[in-house]
């Protein structure tokens, strides 16, 4: 056993660990990730997982894509569900591995719940959240003293009998960081505007962050339509818009460029 390994709860036959995998470079992986990627005996992983961080799997481990993306074919989340609790019962370490941090816009709360009502014993292993990550790195801070006390986390693929009011989001005057957002963002921006904001208000996104395919497109609130329909800004992406977006501008000059080996 390892001084790493140590540090993490022994993986169970049987058990299901729902696992946070970070924006993607696997430097920003937790202790206990890694130690779940080294045990599990099957690792069912999302579309946002990226592949560096899948060769941290044992090499005896079962690889199943589970991923969903907007638009495409993509598993059923019901299927997810009963196939993790499928493997639990033939006694295998199952690890469900997700993009970001699995209970942020990760469906790792419906898992959760499908995993208890199966009396299948489980853990959660939060990951670095992708939408504050992929912002952090390129001196984007969700909070900054002199300019908002608060931040707005909002997902632009809401649940199909779900709505967001984001005109009223516009009033409360705090910053929003948008996930899965690319294809909504002329109706966003224009409920955003419907609700007082002006199209003047800084706008950033960051696509595939800490990655090989990574890139970052400044702008304001009224040019993100317009960026997405020429591609400058791709799926997936987050997005920041408020006051938050303009910070990188003041520090681009001296902030070292965030970047591994592994990630290129």
């Amino acid at each position: 056993m390892t001084a790493l390994s140590r540090l993490s709860p022994p993986f169970a036959p049987g058990t299901v660990w729902l696992v946070g995998a970070g924006p993607g470079d696997p430097g920003l992986l937790t202790i206990h990730a890694l130690n779940a990627l080294a045990a599990a005996d099957v690792i069912v992983y999302d579309a946002l997982v990226d592949p560096a961080v899948l060769s941290f799997a044992r090499e005896s481990a079962e690889l199943e894509f589970a991923g969903k993306r907007g638009g495409r074919p993509s598993a059923a989340q019901r299927d997810i569900c009963e196939r993790l609790i499928q493997l639990a019962r033939q006694g295998k370490r199952v690890l469900r591995l997700k993009g970001g941090d699995p209970f942020i816009f990760g469906r790792g709360g419906e898992e959760a719940l499908a995993l208890s009502e199966a009396d299948i014993p489980f853990r959660i292993i939060p990951g670095v959240s992708s939408g504050l990550a992929s912002l952090a790195i390129h001196g984007v801070p969700a909070t900054v003293r002199k300019t908002n006390h608060a931040v707005i986390l909002a997902t632009g693929h809401p649940a199909p009998d779900a709505q967001l009011e984001w005109a009223s989001l516009a009033r409360t005057g705090a910053p929003i960081v948008l996930y899965m957002a690319v294809s909504s963002l002329p109706s966003i921006v224009q409920g955003l505007m419907e609700g007082g904001l002006s199209g003047d208000t800084p706008a950033l996104a960051v696509h595939g962050a800490t990655t090989a395919k990574e890139n970052v497109v400044e702008g304001t609130l009224a040019s993100l339509p317009k960026l997405a329909e020429d591609g400058l800004i791709r799926s997936p992406a987050i997005v920041a818009i408020g006051a938050i977006a303009a910070f990188r501008s003041a520090i681009a000059n001296h902030l070292l460029e965030f970047a591994s080996e592994a990630a290129q």
